[in-house]
């Protein structure tokens, strides 16, 4: 095996968390407390500081990206005197479970949103692109739920392909953390979106190459812009058995949850359940493959405590 290449130079430019926030300008703050409330989960509130001093600046860069994005489309549209209309941003967003992925998603999704030349924001978690637990039970996989082989990645490529072509209306999947499965009767509608924010663990995946150089599409060739929410692992385990302890005490008292069976832990057994959750598949995944893809993102996010981002790498190569 060949040794890793001892090369002084990083592909990313480093920000602290104040250098970062001084990217704002003067881009406004369009969202007030009742609306960051509604975009916080049930361990992270989103706070006023953190959209100015983090998302505000990122929504500016973004917009930069999408709008140079657009014209150079038109133009090359007009090159090859073809017109197949607008072609939708797509950024990924990948990390671990309970690192706050969903919640980073929500809040790109609302600032985006905002900006005049692309209103139709959407947000697609890869989580409905997972076999049903029927099939994963029948191939031995119930205990991989969120390894790579545990999503049907031929409809997730066709589900981007999709979007990358223009199509009009374009339906994803939908999942259940109630249930903790994908409903078959449910689809999230998208139509002529501007920007799309996929949402997953293993987006950043790359594919294994064939041998005879055949065409195969990797999940991020489709993306336009990447970013990855890291953390110290003990720091997302701490989160992960936090909203672990507090859905035993809400969703999983519902008689519908697939974890229904929790509700009458009792606080210690709990925070053991959830520990033995963590370690046995969710760290197993990160270390495995999530945390690998890290490198491959345009941008990460480093939080600390509390969730907040201590610094940000912008990719430069």
């Amino acid at each position: 095996m060949n040794p890793r290449p001892a090369v002084a130079f990083s592909p990313y430019a480093l920000y602290s968390r104040e250098e970062w926030a001084g990217l704002r300008a003067d881009t406004p703050m369009p969202l007030g407390e009742a609306e960051l409330d509604n975009l916080s989960s049930l361990t992270e509130r989103v706070s006023s500081q953190e959209v100015v001093e983090i998302y505000l600046p990122l929504s500016r860069l973004l917009n930069l990206y999408v709008e140079a994005a657009q014209g150079l489309h038109g133009a090359t549209e007009g090159f090859l005197r073809k017109g197949n209309g607008k072609m939708p941003f797509i950024i990924g967003l990948a990390g671990s479970v309970a690192v706050g992925k969903s919640t980073t998603g929500r809040v790109l999704q609302a600032l985006l949103a905002r900006w005049p030349s692309h209103p139709n924001v959407e947000l697609v978690p890869t989580d409905g692109f997972l076999f049903p637990n029927a099939l994963l039970e029948e191939r031995g996989l119930m205990n991989r739920k969120g390894f790579p082989e545990s999503y049907d990645l031929t409809r997730l490529l066709i589900f981007l392909a999709e979007v990358k072509s223009g199509k009009e209306r374009i339906v994803a999947p939908v999942y259940s953390h109630l249930i903790y499965d994908v409903l078959p009767d449910q689809e999230i509608v998208i139509e002529r979106p501007d920007i799309v924010i996929v949402e997953g663990l293993n987006v950043l995946q790359p594919a294994k190459l064939p041998k005879d150089g055949a065409v195969i599409p990797f999940v991020s060739d489709f993306f336009d812009f990447s970013v990855y929410i890291d953390a110290a692992e003990e720091l997302i385990e701490s989160w992960y058995v936090e909203r672990f302890l507090r859905l035993r005490q809400t969703a999983f008292r519902d008689p519908a949850s697939y974890f229904h069976r929790f509700a009458t832990l009792s606080e210690e057994e709990a925070n053991a359940t959830g520990l033995s959750i963590w370690r046995s598949i969710n760290l197993l995944n990160l270390r495995k493959n999530i945390l690998p893809t890290r490198q491959r993102a345009d941008l990460i996010l480093k939080k600390g405590a509390d969730h907040a981002v201590e610094t940000v790498a912008l990719r430069k190569l």
